[in-house]
């Protein structure tokens, strides 16, 4: 049946890791993003590529599961420079991303064109590691998944309150009694985890996107941390599995970089989109804010016109209304449209000549809201 569905056995396994992999790696880059370490992601990815190298040189084998344990300690090794760096020098934490990221990742390169030239070079197939290559992933892969993202859910899950104080308020963190060394070591571990379980889908040249980009995108939708992390790790696992689907479809299409470019759409999307923080929205909002503030100057110029009369509700022809120079230099249909705005929430009235007078509730609104305010 699934056959006939077009769902064959790899399809399945792939689909099935890759969206393993978007769910893990959303969820905990939420905490990346928050801290402000989203390159943290990268600089891991490319650090694991040493790992691996010296571990096929160690053990002569492409076991899946001890070249990600060599990435790993690499992985670990390189995380903890950094915060060492950062912590006990003056170089700052970007710099000394960028200098693990880059000496470690050289330092791959180096030992993969080494690995190149020894005689087993045509069984090594590393290259898979560096841009990925999910039509490799077996059914023990995707086992292996699932117990780490069962794991790193479950601490999320358990230490939810350390890490979302950390993640916010290091300092009130610190006072509450936690030990932010701890937490910081714990949430670098954890992505540490993710990232390396990713390496075989997407490499480790864009891991870090699938570390990035859902907790951006998810940022857009909520201002609730809970709410986030489950839009976040929505979001990378359904992109982790059209992904898989878009690639199986079209011939000679990499499945790793169709993912990112799917969660890519989902964050472009949200940051247009999303009603609070899209750009489209605020484009609108602004706009109108604008518009009000227009509204106001022509109420503004009506209840001055209303001031200087000795009949405060005197109507006064359309052309005696002149409000700032910003409003009076526009069309007349501008001004027309402000007018009928005003005598629809009850600020001013017409009479049948289409002359304008204000009302006691736009003497009112004026008083309370546009002269004080002025003042």
């Amino acid at each position: 049946m699934l056959t006939s569905l077009g769902l064959d056995y790899t399809l399945l396994v792939v689909s099935a890791g890759s969206g393993l992999l978007g769910l893990v790696s959303g969820v905990l880059g939420v905490f990346a993003v928050l801290r402000k370490q989203s390159l943290l992601g990268d600089a891991v990815a490319h650090a694991a590529l040493p790992g691996i190298a010296l571990m096929f040189l160690l053990t002569q084998t492409r076991q899946t599961e001890l070249l990600l344990l060599g990435a790993t300690l690499t992985g670990v090794l390189a995380t903890g420079t950094i915060i060492a760096i950062d912590r006990f020098s003056r170089i700052k934490y970007d710099s000394a991303l960028a200098l693990i990221l880059s000496v470690f990742f050289g330092f791959g390169l180096v030992l993969i064109t080494f690995i190149q030239k020894i005689p087993t070079a045509n069984q090594a197939g590393l290259d898979k590691f560096i841009f990925g290559q999910a039509s490799t992933m077996l059914v023990r892969d995707v086992r292996l998944m699932i117990w780490v993202t069962l794991l790193m859910l479950g601490l999320t899950v358990l230490f939810w309150k350390e890490l979302k104080m950390f993640s916010f308020d290091p300092g009130f963190t610190e006072v509450a009694g936690f030990s932010t060394r701890r937490i910081n070591a714990l949430l670098s571990g954890m992505i540490v985890v993710a990232i390396m379980i990713g390496l075989q889908t997407v490499g480790v040249i864009l891991m870090s996107a699938l570390i990035v980009a859902p907790g951006a995108a998810a940022r857009q939708w909520s201002d609730r941390l809970s709410v986030v992390a489950l839009l976040a790790g929505f979001f990378g696992a359904v992109s982790g599995l059209i992904g898989t689907l878009i690639s199986s479809s079209i011939t000679k299409m990499p499945t790793g970089p169709t993912i990112v470019i799917v969660l890519s759409l989902f964050t472009l999307i949200s940051l247009l989109l999303a009603p609070n923080r899209g750009l489209l929205w605020q484009h609108l909002r602004q706009r109108k804010n604008q518009q009000m503030i227009s509204y106001d100057k022509v109420l503004t110029a009506i209840h001055e016109l209303a001031m200087n009369h000795e009949n405060h509700q005197h109507t006064h022809a359309m052309a005696m209304i002149q409000p700032s120079k910003n409003i009076a230099g526009k069309p007349s249909k501008a001004l027309q449209a402000a007018v009928e705005n005003l005598e629809q929430r009850g600020l001013v009235r017409r009479n049948e000549d289409n002359q304008v007078a204000i009302t006691p509730e736009g003497i009112r609104h004026v008083n309370r809201h546009l002269v004080k305010g002025d003042e």
